[in-house]
């Protein structure tokens, strides 16, 4: 799993029937420091997230590991949205407060 920030959403009016009534997020790739770590890519939203919310994505064969992906062509999915986070008892991150 990686962490990413929901930078906007992504409209495919034409797309595979088995993608039919995905929402597709743009995710921004995010370092544990809370910052951007560079990239961004495209992923399924399993969990009804939102712009501007953290969240843990999978990539690659995980990505079809969830209930809402079982068999879809998708290469990455958003499965959890992030509540908080610390290191070695340093929270890094905190839903809600300034990001």
């Amino acid at each position: 799993m990686k962490l990413a920030k929901v930078l906007g959403t992504v409209v495919a009016t034409e797309k595979d029937s088995k993608l039919q009534g995905f929402k597709f997020l743009m995710l921004g790739l995010w370092g544990h420091d809370n910052k951007p770590s560079g990239g961004s890519v495209v992923a399924v939203d399993a969990v009804g997230a939102g712009v501007g919310e953290m969240v843990l994505f999978a990539s690659g064969s995980s990505a079809r590991q969830t209930a809402a992906t079982d068999n879809k062509p998708v290469d990455a999915v958003v499965m959890a949205i992030v509540d908080s986070w610390e290191i070695e008892g340093d929270e890094k991150y905190r839903k809600g407060e300034a990001d």
